[in-house]
C-alpha cells in the first residue's frame, strides 16, 4: 500500500495541477466551512434561536455548529478517498469501502474525549457532520437503519492518515496534525489530544463493522437529543458546506459574500411599488387591510378565487415581513411562475425558485439569465441556484422549496439561511394532499415566524389541526362578503357533452374553459373541436416542459380582456390551480368536490354582474384519477344547487360534508436522530418524468441544465420502466411505445 502522497498533503477536492493548495486541502476546506457556518450564525444572530424557539445560548449553538463543521470531512483522511481525488481510483469501478462522511463519524468517535471538551454538544455535532451529504442511514428515500454501507472495494483494509508509527511508537500523522492544530485555534480545543486509546492506523472491514455498531448502539440507546436543535445544526452545516465548497472557486470572500447576501431583507418602498402597480389607483379592500392589522403571528385568510388574496398578502408582508425575507409558496410550478411574473418580477429584488424556473422565465421574458435545472447530476448548479435565494428580498417558489426542508430535500436545505429569517405565505392550502398538509403542520409546530395561510376554505378538522400545531391564538380573516356572496354560477348536469351550448357561447364572443379528467380525453375533445372549425387551444401536463410553458402562456393570454377573439381552452386538472383566467362558460367532467370548486374559480372570476353557466357531464373512467366515491360526491355537490350559486355556498357545502383527513406527519429532519437522508415530500403520483427517444440526438448536444426543457411526465408504473435505457438519470421513453407532437403532447401507441 503506497504511503507517500503527491502532493504531500491531504486533499478535500479533486487534484488539479497547480490548484491543490488553500481550499483544495483538507484543512483549507475545513476552515472554509467553519468560516461559512460561523458567518451564517453571526449574521442570522438571535433570530435563529427565535425562529425555531430554541432555549439555548447563542454561543452554545454557535460552538456546536462550528464543531460539526470542523469534523464533517475528517473521514477524507483515508487512502481510498485520497486516491479518488488524485484520479488514481475510479469510484464507479472500485468503490471506497465506506463513504467519507461515515468515516468522519467513526474517526471523530475515536477522538471524542478530545472533541467533547470546549463549548458545544459533541454528539449533535457528530451526527450533523456525518449527515452533510444527505446519505446517512437512508437510501432511495427509505431508511436503511444502518450507519453507512460497507462496500466491496477489492480490499479489506482502509488506511487512515491519522497516526503513524515512528521508532515503534504511534504518533499523529504529520499530514493530519494541521487539522488538529486548526481545531485548537478555531474551537479552543486542548493543545494536545489526550485519548485513553490511540486512534487506529488501519481499519479492517470487521473493525469498521464493530465501530459502526458501537456508535449506532450508543446513539440509539443512550442519546436523547433536542430534535429541533439537531435539525437546525444539520441544516446550517449542510448549507455551510455547500457554500464553503463553491465560493472559494469564485475568489470571493466567504465572510463578505454571506454577510452582504443574507443581510438583504424586504424593502418597504419596493413593496409599495408592487402594490401600487396592482391597485392602479384603487384602494385596498377592507379584508386586505385587516390582514395587515392582524395581531397574531399566524393568520388565516379564508377567501375565494378572485377576491384579492395575493394583494392582501403583500399588504400583510408590509406589516409582518419587513427586516426579513419574504417567501411566497404556491402549490405548483405554474402558480409560482404566474405569481412571480404578475407581482414581483422587476419590482422587488426577487427570485423564482422551482425545478423548471429557467424554462418559464426564458420563455416569458427576454434577456434573462437561465437558471440551472434540478437534476441529480447537476448538483453544483442546484447549489448555485439556491445561493441566489440567500440574497433576495422575496422568493417566489413552490411549497416544496420550504416544506421539503422537513424531508431533507436538497434545495430547501441549501436555502436554509433564507428560511431561517423569513416570513412565509402559503397559498392554496386547500390543494395540499395529506402528506403535504402534514408537513405544513410540522412546520407550524417548529417555525415561529410570521406566517399567512391562504385558502378558499378551511375544513373544520383542518382548523383544529392548525390551531393545535401553532399552539397560540390564530386570526381567521374572511374575504369580502360582497364578493363571496355574489351569485356567480348556474349548474347544469347532462349525461352527454353539450357541443351546441359551446358553439353558441363562442358565436357570442365568449371564452370557454373545458376541463377533462384525463389527458387522452382532452386530446379527443380538442381534435373534435378542431374538426368543428372552432378556435381551440389544448393544455395539459403531458407536454415537453418547454412546450407546456408555451401552451400555458397561449391559454392565459387568450383569456385576457384585451384579447377580443372567442376561444375554447381544453385542459385537464392543470386548470385547477395554474390558470389565472376568467371564463364565460365552464364545461367539466364530474370530479371530486375540491377539484370542481377549483375549476369553478376560473368561471366568472372577474364578476360580470350576473351568474354564468357551468355544464357538467360524467366521467365513465372510474379509478383514474378519481374513485367512485369521489365522483359520487362531486355529483352530489352539483345536484345540491339547483339555482344560483356563490363562492360562500361552495365553501360551506365542502366544510359540512368533508370527512376528517389523516395528515401524514412524519419528517426525516424532525423525527430521526442520527439519520439524515432525502425522501419524498408529496404522495407518490401516477407519473414518471422521462425524456423521449426521438429527442436524444438534440439532447446529446445540450448541457445538463437544458434537459428539464425536454422532460415529459407520463403515466406509467416504475416497474414498467426498469428496462428502459437512461440518459443523465432520466428514463428514455421508446419511440415504439410513445409518440409525441408539440400540438398534442405525448400519446401512447
Amino acid at each position: 500500500m503506497k504511503t507517500q502522497l503527491e502532493p504531500n498533503l491531504l486533499l478535500a477536492k479533486s487534484f488539479q495541477s497547480g490548484q491543490w493548495k488553500g481550499s483544495y486541502s483538507l484543512v483549507g476546506h475545513t476552515a472554509d466551512v467553519v468560516n461559512a457556518v460561523t458567518t451564517l450564525i453571526d449574521v442570522l444572530g438571535e433570530r435563529l434561536l427565535q425562529q425555531f424557539c430554541l432555549n439555548y445560548s447563542f454561543s452554545f449553538l454557535k460552538a456546536t455548529a462550528q464543531k460539526a463543521a470542523y469534523l464533517h470531512d475528517w473521514g477524507k483522511a483515508n487512502h481510498h478517498f485520497q486516491q479518488v481525488v488524485r484520479h488514481q481510483r475510479n469510484p464507479l469501478h472500485e468503490p471506497q469501502i465506506i463513504r467519507h462522511e461515515v468515516a468522519s463519524v467513526l474517526l471523530a468517535w475515536e477522538f471524542r474525549e478530545w472533541l467533547e471538551q470546549g463549548e458545544g454538544d459533541f454528539l449533535t455535532a457528530l451526527v450533523a457532520g456525518g449527515g452533510h451529504h444527505l446519505k446517512l442511514g437512508g437510501k432511495k428515500g427509505k431508511a436503511t437503519d444502518e450507519l453507512g454501507e460497507v462496500r466491496q472495494s477489492g480490499e479489506d483494509c482502509l488506511r487512515l492518515y491519522t497516526v503513524i508509527k515512528s521508532q515503534g511508537k504511534p504518533q499523529y500523522h504529520p499530514l493530519f496534525r494541521p487539522l488538529l492544530k486548526y481545531g485548537v485555534k478555531a474551537l479552543g480545543l486542548p493543545d494536545k489530544p489526550k485519548l485513553s486509546q490511540k486512534p487506529s492506523e488501519f481499519w479492517f472491514v470487521t473493525t469498521i463493522k464493530q465501530k459502526r455498531q458501537e456508535v449506532q448502539s450508543f446513539l440509539e440507546e443512550e442519546w436523547q437529543p433536542n430534535l429541533v436543535f439537531l435539525a437546525v445544526i444539520k441544516a446550517l452545516v449542510i448549507a455551510g458546506d455547500a457554500v464553503g465548497s463553491a465560493i472559494p472557486n469564485t475568489n470571493l470572500s466567504i465572510q463578505k459574500w454571506i454577510t452582504e447576501e443574507v443581510e438583504r431583507t424586504l424593502d418597504e418602498a419596493k413593496l409599495d411599488q408592487v402594490m401600487a402597480g396592482r391597485l392602479e389607483g384603487k384602494t385596498l379592500r377592507p379584508f386586505q387591510i385587516q390582514l395587515a392589522e392582524s395581531s397574531t403571528r399566524v393568520t388565516l385568510a379564508r377567501a375565494g378565487c378572485g377576491t384579492g388574496k395575493t394583494l392582501g398578502a403583500y399588504n400583510w408582508a408590509k406589516a409582518k415581513a419587513l427586516g426579513r425575507k419574504l417567501i411566497f409558496c404556491y402549490p405548483t410550478t405554474g402558480t409560482s411562475t404566474e405569481g412571480f411574473l404578475d407581482y414581483v418580477h422587476h419590482q422587488v429584488d426577487s427570485i423564482l425558485l422551482h425545478s423548471r424556473a429557467d424554462v418559464d422565465l426564458a420563455m416569458a421574458t427576454t434577456g434573462e439569465e437561465e437558471e440551472a435545472g434540478e437534476t441529480v447530476n447537476n448538483e453544483v448548479a442546484l447549489k448555485l441556484e439556491s445561493f441566489q435565494a440567500w440574497g433576495r428580498e422575496a422568493i417566489i417558489c413552490t411549497v416544496d422549496t420550504v416544506l421539503g426542508l422537513l424531508q431533507c430535500n436538497r434545495r430547501p436545505i441549501y436555502c436554509f439561511p433564507a428560511i431561517a429569517q423569513a416570513a412565509f405565505v402559503f397559498d392554496e392550502v386547500h390543494c395540499y394532499d395529506e402528506r403535504l398538509f402534514g408537513a405544513l403542520l410540522r412546520f407550524l409546530e417548529v417555525v415561529k415566524a410570521p406566517i399567512l395561510l391562504m385558502s378558499a376554505s378551511f375544513l373544520p378538522w383542518q382548523l383544529e389541526a392548525l390551531q393545535e400545531a401553532v399552539g397560540e391564538p390564530l386570526a381567521i380573516i374572511s374575504g369580502p362578503p360582497e364578493l363571496e356572496t355574489q351569485p356567480r354560477y348556474r349548474f347544469h348536469y347532462s349525461e352527454q357533452m353539450d357541443w351546441s351550448r359551446v358553439t353558441q357561447e363562442l358565436a357570442a364572443g365568449g371564452k370557454v374553459l373545458w376541463v377533462c379528467n384525463q389527458v387522452n380525453r382532452a386530446i379527443s375533445v380538442h381534435q373534435e373541436a378542431r374538426e368543428r372549425g372552432l378556435n381551440a387551444l389544448l393544455y395539459h401536463s403531458r407536454f415537453r416542459y418547454q412546450d407546456r410553458v408555451e401552451h400555458h402562456r397561449a391559454v392565459v393570454d387568450a383569456f385576457k380582456p384585451e384579447y377580443q377573439e372567442p376561444v375554447l381552452a381544453i385542459t385537464t386538472q392543470v386548470a385547477e390551480m395554474s390558470l389565472d383566467l376568467s371564463a364565460t362558460l365552464l364545461v367539466s367532467q364530474v370530479a371530486n368536490p375540491a377539484g370542481l370548486i377549483q375549476r369553478l374559480g376560473r368561471l366568472n372570476r372577474r364578476y360580470c354582474g350576473h351568474p354564468l353557466d357551468a355544464l357538467f357531464y360524467p366521467d365513465g373512467k372510474v379509478g383514474y384519477p378519481y374513485s367512485k366515491e369521489e365522483l359520487n360526491q362531486g355529483l352530489e355537490l352539483i345536484q345540491s344547487f339547483p339555482g344560483e350559486v356563490c363562492q360562500r355556498d361552495l365553501a360551506q357545502w365542502l366544510e359540512n360534508v368533508a370527512v376528517e383527513g389523516q395528515p401524514e406527519r412524519d419528517s426525516v429532519l424532525l423525527d430521526k436522530t442520527w439519520q439524515t437522508y432525502s425522501t419524498s415530500l408529496r404522495k407518490a403520483g401516477f407519473n414518471a418524468t422521462v425524456l423521449l427517444e426521438q429527442d436524444l440526438p438534440i439532447l446529446k448536444t445540450l448541457g445538463s441544465k437544458q434537459l428539464p426543457r425536454y422532460t415529459v411526465p407520463i403515466p406509467i408504473k416504475p416497474k414498467e420502466i426498469k428496462e428502459w435505457k437512461k440518459y443523465k438519470f432520466y428514463p428514455i421513453a421508446p419511440t415504439q411505445e410513445w409518440d409525441y407532437s408539440s400540438e398534442l403532447g405525448a400519446t401512447k401507441h
